[in-house]
């Protein structure tokens, strides 16, 4: 689709991430030049008059808040190696940035979601909530744009009408609720309780949790859904306290803090009854929480494990991280993205969803853009390997085989890997 370019405001990556105002017109929306060979060709050698421009839709504030600082940061590290490696098709990656907030933030989504799609960007890097993502999915696919989630878990994207412009690197919650629950029994307890937040994310973990906790031979004591926006929880660990579970899993987002001090007021908290976290809620809670609080309880995470040098070039970009949740599946997204324009010699839409699924798999193996990129200038095909796994694209726009790290809470509030399990999708 050949869309008629408006006036930009862009935020164009260079340096250690520090963001320039970008602006450019004109008629031509970014088609390639006559040596282009076009979608599916290789365009190692290929120019655009346009840059490759990209948008974030990520959590500055809401319930996932914290979420945002490391995909935020693994979106411009991996800008800044792109563009310190030659860009892409003769020009430097820019990108937009806006803030996501939650499900309850509708409109704050919406102005970022309409903001982004008015500015033309090739991309939508977001929503990390599967909710979130919900509510903008249907507006961003009528665009003709590509939505590129690092976070979105729920099941339901797999099916979803997404029109092959739907993509994502983290994986779904069918393995996650797999190795939670696995990891559950594996620890000896056969009466679980589930207490899981009512979106589209705390709903699919649960039914996934669920199956795999009864067909692993335990029991679902109680099975309770709440509702992230009320005050208190007092009502819902009453229920809990009731089924008496001999260990509970937390899916939820920031509400964690508030639940858990109910859970020690009623006598059921982490030093007595095990609590096992998610994704969305396994963090660095610190002195949020009295010390101790969490010490020895677990948690999973999608994503591989990240060495030092990866963590401390994330540092580099923003030195304030205690997190780093998704940052590799945001730095992974972003470096697909970079490469598929580069393979289609092209930065339109369509164009890079077509080639996002080759340059995933099948190819000769490369991590990092530049050599990635030189692979495509001599006119390999490549499979790209991520820094939070393989990558490799099912036709769906889902990561095929995906890792699973366990964690585990020390004295201090803060977790640190058990193990890392692979996955995949069947």
């Amino acid at each position: 689709m050949t869309r008629t370019s408006r006036l930009w405001r862009s935020l164009a990556v260079a340096g250690a991430a520090s963001l320039v105002l970008a602006a450019c017109g004109g008629d031509d929306d970014g088609g390639t030049d006559d040596e282009s060979p076009g979608a599916g060709g290789n365009g190692g050698t290929a120019t655009s008059e346009d840059p490759l421009r990209l948008g974030t839709l990520l959590p500055e504030t809401g319930n996932l808040a914290f979420l945002g600082p490391p995909e935020f940061a693994g979106v411009d590290l991996a800008i800044q190696e792109i563009n310190e490696g030659g860009g892409v098709l003769g020009h430097d990656v820019e990108v937009t940035h806006t803030d996501s907030s939650d499900a309850s933030n509708s409109a704050v989504t919406q102005q970022s979601t309409d903001s982004l799609l008015n500015e033309g960007v090739a991309a939508i890097i977001g929503a990390a909530s599967s909710g979130v993502s919900f509510t903008v999915l249907d507006r961003i696919v009528q665009d003709e744009t590509i939505m590129f989630s690092p976070a979105n878990t729920s099941p339901d994207f797999t099916t979803y009408e997404d029109d092959g412009l739907y993509f994502r690197t983290a994986p779904s919650d069918v393995l996650q609720g797999q190795v939670l629950g696995d990891t559950i029994l594996g620890d000896g307890h056969a009466n679980v309780a589930i207490l899981n937040l009512d979106d589209a994310y705390g709903n699919g973990l649960g039914d996934y949790l669920a199956e795999t906790i009864e067909s692993g031979g335990g029991t679902v004591a109680a099975r309770i859904v709440y509702d992230p926006q009320a005050s208190n929880y007092s009502a819902e660990v009453t229920q809990l306290v009731g089924a008496a579970p001999d260990a509970i899993a937390l899916i939820g987002f920031e509400e964690t803090v508030t639940i858990i001090p109910e859970l020690v007021t009623q006598g059921i908290g982490p030093q007595t009854i095990p609590l096992y976290f998610v994704d969305g809620n396994l963090s660095n809670y610190g002195d949020q929480l009295p010390a101790g609080t969490l010490d020895g309880n677990k948690g999973t995470l999608p994503g591989a494990e990240t060495g030092e040098d990866f963590q401390g070039r994330m540092l580099e970009i923003d030195p304030e991280l205690q997190d780093f949740s998704y940052g590799p599946e945001s730095y992974d997204a972003t470096m697909l993205l970079a490469l598929a324009s580069i393979q289609a010699g092209s930065v339109e839409s369509r164009e890079i969803a077509d080639n996002l699924v080759a340059v995933s798999r099948e190819g000769t193996e490369c991590s990092g853009f530049t050599e990635c990129a030189d692979l495509l200038a001599d006119g390999e095909d490549i499979d790209y390997q991520g820094v939070s796994g393989p990558v490799e694209f099912t036709e769906a726009g889902d990561p095929e085989t995906a890792t699973i790290g366990v964690y585990q809470y020390g004295p201090d509030n803060t977790y640190t890997s058990l193990e890392f399990v692979e996955r995949t999708m069947e």
